[in-house]
């Protein structure tokens, strides 16, 4: 089976912008929740102050994002891609409407009750993410690397954005009577405004694009099996075409373990960054700094510094000449990062607020800057790798997320974000993933 592309070559740049735009938006949905849920932290520790909800919800979301995004990588040519991410929105939307309801039924009481029901939507979300971050990142890696630029900007903005309105949430409510939940509240109404307009937009407006049925058309002529459904909803008809199997090297396939094999490091890469970067922010951030003039701001200030430089980090490899690529620089690198540790450990103990909040930065800075160059770099030669990258990113997460109890120092953890896929795994050696 094969689509017929009856596309002209106008088509190729046809609402480029416009599905830019929507790649952000997207990316942005594809975190908001999860970091909603991460940012109003200061209202989980008061509710739950004998539970440490902002170690135990991270521990929670973790296995469930792993086993899942393991499943899913494992099955990643079978897949409907439509599906897998329309799923992963409605779970995000769906799970942060039940975030009211529980607070709204519950009159915002704590208790072990409570608890379990939060971290239940916590489990949803990690859920959630492994079927949206994968199947987005994957299927545009078929599309022009601007999408997939945008959409990892949108992740980091993710953050930015709950950091940001976070705080004027609190700032708003400070001081009304209840007003830490009031501010939770219309938080959790905007994740799931956000969320919704996620399922309207892919659902709707983004496989109807003409730039975006152009690539899809360009897929499916190469034998690609995932777009199917994506055709059909921008209303084109598949019809019987002999040229993939005409062409072995459109069916030239490489297995799961050639695959890992040949970009190991990059793998490597991928889990030291989010183990480093997930034993510091937010657990350790949150709970082992101490008490500092900003008082209860000083959390969300530094979640909100790790935010923002995490944003701008992601966009400096567009600047060409500040662009790593080469292999043994990535490594050296993400290796240099666990200098974090000890600097994070005696900043704690001996500075002041301000040295932390340059540490929170740099953190930031480094892991939007090096999660973008390895991503960008590793799909050279195939049309994918991102269900690697993926599986390892969860892993990195996992290991980041360790109990403090279990380690020999204050760092513990922390806070998940993602930015890899799953694609088809045909070898093209005649494209690469560029970022622009």
């Amino acid at each position: 089976m094969s689509y017929q592309t009856e596309t002209s070559e106008a088509s190729r740049n046809e609402g480029k912008y416009i599905a830019m735009i929507i790649c952000w938006l997207l990316g942005n949905g594809s975190l908001f929740a999860w970091n909603s849920m991460l940012t109003i932290e200061d209202y989980y520790i008061y509710l739950f102050p004998r539970y440490h909800p902002t170690r135990v919800l991270t521990l929670v979301y973790q296995p469930f994002a792993l086993g899942t995004v393991a499943i899913l990588a494992y099955n990643e040519a079978k897949l409907n891609t439509r599906k897998r991410n329309l799923i992963g929105y409605t779970l995000f939307f769906l799970s942060s409407l039940l975030l009211i309801v529980l607070d709204v039924a519950t009159s915002g009481k704590g208790g072990i009750g409570v608890f379990i029901g939060v971290c239940s939507i916590s489990a949803a979300f990690g859920v959630a993410d492994a079927h949206v971050q994968g199947g987005m990142v994957g299927d545009l890696f078929l599309m022009c690397s601007e999408f997939n630029q945008s959409f990892l900007a949108g992740l980091a903005a993710s953050g930015a954005l709950t950091s940001a309105l976070r705080l004027i949430t609190k700032a708003a409510f400070e001081n009304s009577q209840d007003g830490l939940r009031k501010g939770a509240m219309m938080f959790f109404a905007i994740s799931g405004f956000f969320e919704l307009l996620s399922v309207l937009l892919y659902a709707f407006i983004f496989p109807k694009v003409p730039i975006v049925k152009y690539y899809r058309l360009k897929a499916a002529a190469e034998g690609s099996m995932t777009v199917s459904a994506d055709l059909a909803a921008a209303g084109i008809q598949k019809q019987r075409h002999q040229g993939a199997e005409e062409d072995p090297k459109l069916s030239e396939r490489l297995t799961n373990k050639q695959l890992l094999l040949q970009n190991i490091d990059y793998a490597i890469d991928v889990y030291l960054i989010y183990v480093l970067t997930l034993s510091i922010f937010p657990g350790f951030l949150s709970e082992d700094t101490g008490s500092h003039s900003l008082g209860s701001w000083y959390a969300l200030v530094l979640i909100a510094m790790y935010n923002v430089w995490d944003l701008i980090g992601r966009y400096l490899p567009l600047l060409k000449w500040l662009k790593l690529t080469s292999r043994k620089g990535l490594m050296v690198a993400i290796l240099s990062r666990f200098l974090f540790i000890p600097a994070f450990y005696f900043t704690a103990k001996y500075g002041d607020q301000g040295w932390m909040i340059m540490l929170t930065s740099f953190l930031g800075l480094s892991n939007g800057y090096l999660t973008v160059c390895v991503l960008t770099a590793a799909p050279k030669g195939y049309k994918s790798t991102a269900k690697w990258q993926a599986f390892a990113h969860k892993q990195g997460s996992k290991h980041g997320k360790i109990p403090k109890e279990s380690r020999p120092s204050q760092v513990s953890c922390i806070q998940h974000k993602s930015k890899h896929g799953k694609a088809p795994r045909r070898m093209e050696k005649t494209w690469t993933a560029k970022m622009q």
